[in-house]
């Protein structure tokens, strides 16, 4: 009889922990929504120069990267070390090969 009680507390306890999970799901997926919005909001509008639009623009690209990385792609639970270690890896890398390149082209 206790361990029936128990596998209920469990079985409540992954319940309430999935329902959490696809709550903040369900909040950054209208979040991103809500900056793709936003940056075609800007872009349509054509009120900014250019200047000043493209750092907005990659600033909104950069946030949804992130929102996308860490609760779509489950980065941030455990368990998932090396996929994060290998992304991150691949970032540092492309991020490299830009540096060379834009150093290349402007010496």
């Amino acid at each position: 009889m206790a361990e029936n009680s128990n596998t209920n507390k469990m079985d409540t306890f992954h319940r309430q922990k999935k329902k959490e999970e696809m709550k903040k799901q369900l909040i950054s997926f209208a979040l991103m929504i809500g900056f793709t919005l936003i940056a075609f909001g800007l872009v349509a509008s054509g009120s900014l120069d250019s200047m000043f639009l493209i750092p907005i623009l990659l600033i909104l690209a950069v946030i949804q990267v992130g929102f996308q990385f860490y609760y779509f792609m489950h980065m941030k639970d455990k368990g998932h070390e090396m996929p994060s270690l290998m992304i991150y890896g691949g970032v540092f890398a492309a991020s490299l090969t830009l540096a060379a390149l834009l150093v290349i082209t402007w010496w």
